[in-house]
């Protein structure tokens, strides 16, 4: 599985979502390589799920996977429910 987060530059809130969903990834024992881009990077890289802000919803890229939106990148308790409900429906 693979998980792409996105922001608008690729290194620093992107970085951030990554490295927590790192993080929820060991709690719940799952694995998956999470990668971290710029939002220009998404078009040539393909995932099972992308996570961005909902700031970015009008430029996203349309992609055939999963979108999760996030109201607050920094908000472990929202990035764990959404990535959960999401490994969830898979």
């Amino acid at each position: 599985m693979k998980i792409v987060t996105v922001c608008g530059m690729g290194f620093g809130t992107s970085l951030m979502v990554k490295m927590t969903i790192e993080d929820i990834l060991a709690e719940l024992g799952k694995q998956a390589d999470v990668e971290a881009l710029d939002l220009g990077s998404v078009h040539g890289v393909s995932a099972d799920i992308y996570v961005t802000s909902t700031e970015m919803q009008g430029s996203f890229p349309a992609v055939d996977q999963p979108i999760i939106y996030l109201h607050n990148m920094t908000d472990k308790n929202e990035i764990k429910e959404k990535i959960t409900k999401q490994l969830e429906n898979m």
